[in-house]
């Protein structure tokens, strides 16, 4: 766990969290918008019922950058919860939800993860993908988004503390250039006070969960298209068994280049993403 004394600490995180397992079967295509999820699981209605209910309801202000020079993030997912809640855990197998994110940029097990997970506060998915700030393949994308969160009072917490247990932070995307990478912050402390302000260096890990074959033909149809290539395979978004690895999720290795991905173009080094988070009430 990170120190909580310092504001605009920036820090390149690689923590371990105990895994919550997703239910429910994972089904769609690769999320390249919003799955639905809005800016706060309950929503600024509720948010502002329990302030007016005597809560301790607060705002949050998160930016998410892509820092890399070659690589494509799916819309992120920020999430705000208890220090007993982990998405995904360095040396744990991959749920259901974070593998779906790093195979397919599937979002929908993810949303399904937030909305039927109590200890889950807030949570807010971007509406289209993070390019890195050249824009190599000349798509018009952005390569940051603002997000915003309202995260709903709870009752009980005590005076002077920020809305009781749900105070950490919780940031994935796929790396979408890749069989199943992504870019996390796994638990991370957000900032108490108002006009409090955090940044974090997001590391990028590899699920474990399918093979690094590199070909386009077993990665997302978006890796090509984002880069301005007109490649002969037309890739896939949907689980592949046959390249199932059965690994944990691990800091990536990078592009080894045996594949269509060659690392000059679509290599990195980590951080692959900056996440700064106000609080903005």
């Amino acid at each position: 766990m990170e120190d909580d004394t310092t504001d605009d600490d920036t820090r390149l995180v690689t923590t371990r969290r105990t895994a919550l397992a997703a239910s429910g079967a994972a089904v769609g295509a690769l999320g390249l918008g919003s799955t639905g999820v809005g800016a706060s699981r309950q929503g600024d209605e509720d948010a502002a019922d329990d302030d007016a209910e005597g809560g301790s309801g607060r705002r949050y202000r998160v930016t998410v950058a892509n820092l890399t020079s070659g690589q494509f993030l799916t819309p992120p997912a920020v999430a705000v919860h208890d220090p007993s809640v982990g998405v995904f855990s360095v040396g744990d197998e991959a749920n259901e939800a974070t593998r779906e994110v790093a195979e397919n940029g599937n979002l929908d097990p993810l949303a399904e993860l937030i909305e039927g997970t109590d200890e889950i506060r807030a949570a807010a998915i971007g509406a289209e993908p993070l390019v890195p700030s050249a824009d190599p393949g000349s798509t018009g994308l952005p390569y940051t988004v603002e997000l915003e969160l309202s995260v709903p009072g709870e009752r009980g917490a005590p005076e002077g503390t920020p809305a009781g247990r749900s105070n950490f932070l919780t940031f994935v995307a796929m790396l979408i250039a890749t069989n199943d990478g992504f870019a996390g912050l796994d638990t991370v402390p957000l900032p108490t006070a108002v006009n409090e302000s955090r940044s974090y260096l997001a590391a990028s890990y590899d699920a474990g969960t399918e093979r690094n074959t590199e070909r386009f033909a077993d990665i997302v149809p978006p890796a090509q298209a984002l880069a301005g290539i007109d490649a002969d395979a037309d890739g896939i978004a949907s689980p592949q068994p046959e390249l199932d690895e059965g690994g944990v999720v691990s800091p990536h290795p990078g592009l080894s280049g045996d594949g269509d991905l060659d690392p000059d173009r679509f290599g990195w080094d980590d951080p692959v993403a900056l996440v700064h988070v106000e609080r903005t009430g």
